[in-house]
């Protein structure tokens, strides 16, 4: 769908349907973990081509069940290759998920930033002839005190 202007809500009901939902689909994935950085760096990426390596492996097992030790636990190795296909498909609907509520969430709050300069400069206007606003003015000018002291500090080293 094309950019426009957005101007939707989110009502509480659909914000606690929203929450269950998630709620519901954690717990149907209770076995989910969560890896270190270091942990997930020495793990085997799966892309396509590793997944397609794994489905014919298991094809391999299932097809010849002797070329492997008595050892090696088959029905464990396709319930792994299983789990593994459904949760890229999870991920991969997750994730186009994810991609539409971060754009919308991006362009709203960038039409919600752009409208609060507005006020911002309202006020800073409305503050000189009205001396109660000249507080509002301030909270809303601390937002870009930092953001002065680093162009303060970039215009001393230039110099």
């Amino acid at each position: 769908m094309p950019y426009e202007n957005i101007s939707a809500t989110v009502s509480d009901q659909a914000m606690g349907e929203i929450k269950g939902a998630i709620a519901l689909i954690q717990d149907h994935l209770p076995f989910l973990i969560t890896l270190t950085p270091d942990e997930r760096r020495k793990r085997f990426k799966m892309g396509d081509k590793s997944l397609a390596f794994v489905r014919n492996s298991v094809t391999a097992t299932q097809n010849n069940p002797d070329i492997v030790p008595s050892t090696f636990d088959i029905a464990e190795f396709n319930r792994d290759y299983h789990l593994t296909v459904a949760l890229s498909e999870v991920l991969g609907l997750l994730e186009q998920l994810t991609e539409t509520v971060d754009d919308t969430l991006l362009a709203v709050g960038s039409e919600s930033m752009a409208s609060s300069l507005l006020v911002y400069d309202y006020a800073k206007t409305a503050a000189r002839h009205s001396p109660g606003l000249k507080s509002v003015a301030d909270q809303l000018g601390e937002r870009f005190k930092a953001l002065g002291k680093r162009r303060s500090k970039a215009s001393d080293a230039a110099a």
